[in-house]
């Protein structure tokens, strides 16, 4: 009885141990899948698929960190693949997942990604992409983002250096404080929502692009909208349609950029971040696809009723 007592025992401590190993990275991995798939529930799946393949590993395991790293990113970009057909397919333009301030669950905000860039490595191949995260933003060694995936060292420092070419221009570079950043932001959801087209034209740049991602499931713009002249005409006109304005919730962090939740007289909670520099709205990210505000949508209802 001792002897089988004590294997017992043994058998205990090493699952809580490993449950422990893997609660200790939980987060982190969860912000690498994000970034790699752009969806929280893809996100959260695969940190479920690494955490059954984590407990089903035989014998010891030198760095759970670089273990698990290593199956969460191959699972991510074995599902790359049929996320990019599902992008194919999709319905206006697509967007990620909004990441919203204190509501979204800390293992998930960091301010090393915003939505700009997040859309740039959309151009990157599933390769090119995990090498610049792993290298670059979650500080994994070269060698070690070789073995990850199965490439030389040398190969893997030209994806890497190749998606940095690629998506150097949208890296967080325009620091707004924060201050600055909610009274644009207040006075950018006041213009669009009086369709105050001069207040709008001293606020938004002159290339400014808008972005809403409907999914098909929501009215949303087909097309990304360029310029300010188009920017103009659009605001007056659904001020014009006459419809129950919209509601401010709050002002937010969105995926690292200023923002805010709102909800129109429909209910329908949506999210919209601002990227702004040098003073102007350069590009606007509207997010109205329920599927990708089921994480916010119980917080924003609760908001419009308070």
């Amino acid at each position: 009885m001792g002897i089988s007592g004590g294997s017992e025992g043994q058998k205990m401590s090493r699952i809580d141990q490993r449950t422990a190993d893997f609660q200790a990275e939980q987060k982190r991995l969860l912000r690498l899948a994000y970034r790699m798939l752009g969806s929280i529930s893809d996100a959260e799946d695969v940190v479920q698929d690494a955490w059954l393949r984590w407990e089903r590993a035989e014998g010891g395991i030198d760095s759970p960190k670089t273990y698990l790293t290593r199956i969460v990113t191959r699972l991510c970009i074995d599902r790359h693949k049929s996320a990019r057909a599902r992008r194919e397919v999709y319905v206006g333009p697509w967007l990620p997942d909004p990441l919203i301030g204190a509501d979204e669950p800390n293992e998930m905000i960091a301010n090393d990604i915003t939505v700009t860039l997040m859309l740039a490595m959309e151009r990157l191949s599933p390769l090119e992409r995990a090498a610049f995260l792993l290298h670059d933003v979650f500080d994994v060694t070269l060698a070690d983002v070789a073995i990850t995936l199965g490439r030389e060292p040398a190969a893997v420092r030209q994806l890497a250096s190749r998606a940095r070419k690629h998506v150097q221009d949208a890296r967080p570079r325009f620091t707004v404080e924060a201050a600055e950043a909610d009274r644009i932001t207040r006075a950018f959801f006041t213009a669009a929502r009086d369709g105050d087209t001069e207040r709008l034209s001293e606020i938004l740049a002159r290339d400014v692009e808008i972005h809403t991602d409907g999914g098909g499931k929501a009215l949303a713009f087909r097309n990304i909208v360029h310029g300010i002249d188009r920017a103009l005409r659009l605001f007056a006109g659904l001020r014009r349609k006459k419809a129950t304005p919209p509601t401010l919730l709050r002002t937010a962090r969105i995926d690292g950029l200023p923002g805010y939740l709102s909800v129109d007289r429909g209910g329908v909670v949506q999210t919209t971040a601002l990227d702004i520099r040098n003073g102007r709205i350069c590009a606007i990210y509207i997010v109205r696809n329920p599927d990708k505000l089921a994480h916010i949508s119980i917080v924003g209802q609760r908001l419009a009723r308070s």
